[in-house]
């Protein structure tokens, strides 16, 4: 059976997953994240990518990330994940194959889903029994979205900034998102689509919000 087409749209953020082959480790320690997270952060201004949450997990990590180009996502996934499975295999003197296949995503018409997003990739640190709150955790965006941890590459979606008028209240207003119960049914229909590379909302409706780089580039 043929594998189901991937795209992404400019200026449109999407949710994705990437998983360690046969969903084994691919971080071992503090080192392997910080080299990720370096060259995460270079790849994605080189690819023109903005990233707006993420989670680094012991054998998978979560975006959500608006590409601004139509081969920007691919660029900068091929180029990340090689150049870090290059370190693993030096590292610890391995071979094969470190990833599990194709990342999978799902692009987020919908404004209402990216927020959703943003809480599910990181509270998977809590749910996965590591930490008992995110900001606990060191490899997530956890303290930039909610605590106003300085950081050289998240960079804040028009919807995320719609929370507040000012930092304290869009870090305030975060927070108790982030705290609430989450809404089952959104959730869920969020995974479907991140397993089937599908999109969540209408393509032919409005997007709830104004996308950031309408012009193909990435807000500074």
């Amino acid at each position: 059976m043929p594998r189901r087409a991937r795209f992404v749209v400019p200026d449109v953020p999407v949710h994705l997953v990437q998983r360690g082959h046969n969903k084994r480790p691919c971080f071992f320690n503090h080192g392997d994240c910080e080299f990720y997270l370096h060259w995460l952060e270079i790849l994605a201004k080189d690819s023109s990518c903005q990233v707006h949450a993420f989670v680094l997990m012991t054998n998978h990590v979560h975006f959500a990330i608006t590409p601004h180009e139509h081969d920007s996502l691919p660029q900068l996934m091929k180029s990340l994940h090689q150049r870090y499975a290059g370190y693993i295999n030096k590292k610890y003197d391995r071979s094969g194959t470190l990833w599990g296949g194709r990342y999978r995503l799902c692009i987020i018409f919908d404004g209402a889903y990216l927020l959703t997003c943003m809480r599910y990739i990181e509270l998977n640190p809590v749910r996965a029994g590591m930490v008992q709150h995110p900001r606990d955790y060191r490899w997530s965006s956890y303290r930039v979205n909610a605590e106003g941890a300085q950081s050289s590459f998240v960079e804040p979606h028009p919807l995320y900034l719609s929370l507040g008028e000012n930092e304290a209240d869009r870090l305030r207003n975060y927070r108790q998102f982030v705290a609430a119960t989450p809404d089952d049914e959104v959730t869920d229909t969020l995974r479907r689509a991140t397993r089937s590379n599908c999109i969540v909302g209408d393509p032919a409706g409005d997007p709830a919000l104004p996308i950031p780089g309408r012009k193909g580039r990435p807000h500074k």
